[in-house]
Formats: structure tokens, C-alpha cells, sequence
């Protein structure tokens, strides 16, 4: 969940006093201390719709990912908010992707079904009866897949399109942008990738379009902008939705340091809504402001005939650049790969691509877990300590194992107390990777080997060894894998892969590997 604070720029003319001279006022009656993001406006500008993540009063509680609130405009200002009820929210999260014309239509983000937290991901549909709505029932999208925890989409002005953010097969970086359009008989298309002139191998996420359909708004962090997340604009130049003009900046009135998500045109009214972290109160603030005037930036010819798009381009300060190839470790040869690096507090999920690799940049003070997967290679898990100013950018080429029968890997993150076969806590991330691997190719077997160094009674280091394997095997076990694909056994010292004679290398010769037997 991308935490933001929500920067409203409210579409009814008769607050527009406030959104002088395009400065942002705060709407305090609809402001708390949790995180609100995704407002929609209603036609008429007089509701306000718009989720709230871990609010005690959602339906999962604080762990609730995000319910519908709705706050209603008085005479000179919001309501206080209130929950949107339990036929619009559920246990996972919820948002508005549009409403109707005549106000009378909504159609919500996710699917719904009785257990209270969907299975299944799309969109839904929810009329008004009355002033309540009706319980939404699920639309089937053909082939829609969303493997990311973020949500975001937009419908069009006339409901006959929507774009949206996911993470799925076929994508060029870990969220792009989609758009599927609705047919005569009602039922909706296969969705079809924006192109790579909008999705980078970074995060494009919060799409929404004008009310012509021409130009597409949307939040990305891999374009070095002015913060993590900024908004950018593109227009759309035929009907195949893949053709666009270079993506540019909306510029330092909407972005900042902070992130910018969300953003959401209401012409007809001069205001926009958008979320940003810039100076909030808690995790969200509600604001306003005027439509900024953006212009595209300037291009000129250079001596060679390039064209050259001037941009502000902002490096931040205290990260470093971190840069790199994932190859296969049998044939050298580049693979597509996802990578996360992930710390005591965020989460970066990023592509590697083939020819091209990933080039990222990161805090330089801080200790990251990196997990590398890809289709048809063994996941693998390293560690990064983080701690200098003066480094500025630094390579990592990573290499993965095939899936193939004789195939070993070398479990380094499990680790034992000294002498004992007691797991330190830390070894579970890597072990998790097994139960995940394991599960996901149910025809392989494997077995389990423990090793030692080469000091000491040998029959006392092939009876520690196999405990060890044996602790390894239990573990797996309890996660749901069937122990009869697992056999386990104990070598001691005498497959050592490094020297014995002194500490540093000893040390790589105590671990638990496995090899792949049977596929």
C-alpha cells in the first residue's frame, strides 16, 4: 500500500474563493490522521467519495487496507465523513473508479464477494436506489490480472473506458498502465498495454484520463522527478491506445519532494483532486486548487539533429545508485527478472530487464533484503548494509539457477546457534523462498544435505549436519510441504567449498544446501 496524503482540488464553483491564485487551502473538516487517497467528485460537486486505509472504523480495522468514506457539501463547507457501510466495503481495499453523469451509476474498484474479502480482482458496479447504493455486482474483464497490492484505475467521463495499474504477465516494469473499453452488447475487451512510451521497468500507477479521452494523467517514480512519485501528462495520438506524445512532467505547482498520486481533472469546474505526502497533518490532508497551467516541456534541435527535451531532473541527497544485471548462472545469458528490496520500512519491487538490467537508487544509511525471482530460475535472497555518504553509485549482477534436475542451491541466510540446531529467526525468509518454490513446482523433489566444517569428530559433525537438515526438512514440512518429497542427509566436513584454515572461510563450509533429484 502506497501510503499518501490526499491533495483535493474540489470541482464546485461555489468554493472555488478558495483555491485563489492556485495556492491549496485544507478542507479541515474532511482531514484525519489516517491515509485517504483516491477522492472522486460527483457530477453535481456536491459528494465527496474517497478511501481511507487503516481507519479503526473500517471493516478490517486498523489493518483494513481501505474503505469508502463519503463527506457531503453544506453551505461553506465538507461534512465530517462518514463510513460508506457494508455494502460498499469489504475486508480488502475499496475505491470508486467513476460515477455516472446523472450520478445514478458507480463503478468500484475490486470485485466483492460473501466472504468479505474478494478472490477475484476487476471492477463492480453499484446503482443508486434511493440515497443509498446497491450492492455492487462484480463485471467480468477477460484476462484481467493484478498481482500488486496497489489499486488504482479511473473510468472515463463516459464510462465506456477504463484505465488502470497492474502489475501482470506481459508487463514491462512492475506496475504499467492498462486500458480496456467497453463493447456495444456491454461487456468489456482484453485490457492492452498503454506502451512503452508511458510504462517504464519503474511503477506507473493512478491513471486517470480527461473528459475527452485525449490526454492521460498519471503518477510514475521512473522518470527522475522532482520526488519518489510524480504526476505526468501524456496525450493520446490515434485510437490504438498505445501511440502517445513523451510523457511530461506537471511540474513543481502539483509535484514536490514528497509523492503525488491520484490526480484526477475537473475542467468544467477549474479544479482537480491529486494525493501527496508534502506537508501533511497525519498520513492525509484534503486541499484545493486551481487547474495549474502546465505547458510541455521545450524542445530544440541540438548540432547533431537529436532532439532534446529540457526537464528538471533532481538527484535526491543521502541515496545512492544502485545498477546491475540478472543473468542465468548456466548460461550467462541476461533474464527478465523481478527484484525487491525491501527495508524495516518500505518496499521496492522493481524489473531487471535482459539486455537492459535495472538501475535504481536507494537510501545510503540503510539495511536492505534483496529477493531476485524469475520464471523458471530458483529465487534468491541477499543482503545490503547500507551505510556511507560517499558512495554514489554501486553494481550488483545477481545470477539465478535454473529449475532443472541436479540443480543445488546453497541455503546462506539459514543459520544456526553455535553448535546446536536451533535456527536463528532470520533464517525464515530464506526458508520461505523454499516453501514458495516447492509449492509452485509440484513435481520436484529434493534433497536436503547439511555440512560442517572439517574441525572436530567426524562423526560427530555428520550427526549435527543431519540434524540440521532434518530441522530444515521439519520446517518446510510445517508450512504445508509434503514431506515425501524431501529426503535429508548429513555429510559433515567432507564436501567443504572453501578453506578450512582460517575462520572467514570455515564459516562457508557450515550450511544446508539442496539439489533437485526428481522433476
Amino acid at each position: 500500500m502506497i501510503r499518501v496524503s490526499i491533495i483535493i482540488l474540489l470541482g464546485c464553483i461555489s468554493f472555488f474563493c478558495a483555491a485563489q491564485s492556485g495556492k491549496a487551502s485544507k478542507v479541515q473538516s474532511v482531514n484525519s490522521s489516517y491515509d485517504e487517497l483516491n477522492a472522486v467528485l460527483s457530477p453535481d460537486g456536491n459528494t465527496l467519495y474517497f478511501t481511507v486505509a487503516n481507519h479503526p472504523q473500517n471493516m478490517g480495522g486498523i489493518k483494513d487496507p481501505g474503505d469508502i468514506w463519503i463527506s457531503t457539501w453544506l453551505e461553506n463547507d465538507w461534512s465530517a465523513p462518514v463510513h460508506g457501510g457494508k455494502l460498499l466495503n469489504d475486508l480488502s481495499f475499496n475505491g470508486v473508479a467513476g460515477i455516472s453523469p446523472d450520478g445514478r451509476t458507480m463503478i468500484l474498484l475490486s470485485h466483492y464477494d460473501a466472504s468479505g474479502r474478494a478472490k477475484t480482482q476487476g471492477i463492480s458496479v453499484s446503482y443508486k436506489n434511493g440515497s443509498d447504493w446497491s450492492r455492487p455486482q462484480n463485471i467480468s474483464i477477460p484476462y484481467f490480472q493484478n498481482k500488486s497490492s496497489i489499486i488504482s484505475g479511473s473510468l472515463s467521463d463516459d464510462m465506456k473506458v477504463f484505465v488502470y495499474s497492474a502489475e501482470t504477465y506481459g508487463s514491462y516494469g512492475v506496475e504499467d498502465i492498462y486500458v480496456t473499453t467497453q463493447h456495444d452488447d456491454g461487456s468489456w475487451g482484453a485490457p492492452k498495454n498503454l506502451g512503452k512510451t508511458i510504462n517504464t521497468q519503474f511503477q506507473e500507477v493512478c491513471p486517470s484520463l480527461s473528459p475527452d479521452g485525449m490526454t492521460l494523467y498519471f503518477s510514475s517514480n521512473g522518470r527522475k522527478g522532482l520526488g519518489s512519485f510524480d504526476v505526468y501528462s501524456a496525450s493520446r495520438l490515434d485510437d490504438s491506445w498505445t501511440r502517445w506524445s513523451e510523457p511530461f512532467n506537471m511540474g513543481s505547482l502539483i509535484n514536490s519532494d514528497g509523492r503525488e498520486l491520484y490526480y484526477k481533472a475537473y475542467p468544467a469546474n477549474g479544479l482537480v483532486l491529486y494525493a501527496g505526502t508534502k506537508n501533511s497533518d497525519g498520513y492525509g490532508d484534503i486541499r484545493m486548487i486551481e487547474i495549474p497551467e502546465v505547458k510541455p516541456p521545450v524542445e530544440h534541435v541540438d548540432t547533431i539533429g537529436f532532439i532534446v527535451r529540457e526537464r528538471e531532473v533532481i538527484v535526491p541527497e543521502n541515496h545512492i545508485r544502485v545498477f546491475g544485471k540478472v543473468t542465468d548462472s548456466k548460461t550467462q545469458e541476461g533474464i527478465q527478472a523481478r527484484i525487491t528490496f525491501a527495508n524495516d520500512a518500505e518496499v521496492m519491487p522493481i524489473v531487471a530487464e535482459a539486455e537492459r538490467g535495472y538501475n535504481t537508487t536507494l537510501e545510503s544509511t540503510l539495511q536492505y533484503t534483496i529477493k531476485i525471482e524469475a520464471p523458471g530460475h530458483i529465487s534468491s535472497l541477499e543482503k545490503l548494509d547500507l551505510n556511507t555518504y560517499e558512495l554514489k553509485s554501486l553494481e550488483m549482477n545477481f545470477k539465478l539457477q535454473p529449475v532443472e534436475k541436479g540443480t543445488t542451491v546453497n541455503l546462506r541466510n539459514v543459520l544456526f546457534e553455535q553448535s546446536t540446531t536451533n535456527l536463528l529467526t532470520e533464517s525464515s525468509q530464506e526458508l520461505d523462498m523454499v516453501v514458495t518454490f516447492m509449492k509452485e513446482n509440484p513435481q520436484v523433489t529434493i534433497e536436503l544435505s547439511g555440512h560442517t566444517d572439517s574441525r572436530g569428530n567426524h562423526a560427530d559433525n555428520v550427526k549435527l549436519s543431519l540434524q540440521r537438515a532434518e530441522k530444515v526438512k521439519d520446517y518446510l514440512g510445517s508450512r504445508g510441504v509434503d514431506v515425501k518429497r524431501m529426503s535429508s542427509k548429513g555429510y559433515g566436513g567432507v564436501k567443504s567449498i572453501a578453506s578450512n584454515d582460517n575462520e572467514e572461510t570455515r564459516k562457508l563450509n557450515r550450511r544446508v544446501e539442496f539439489t533437485i533429484k526428481k522433476m
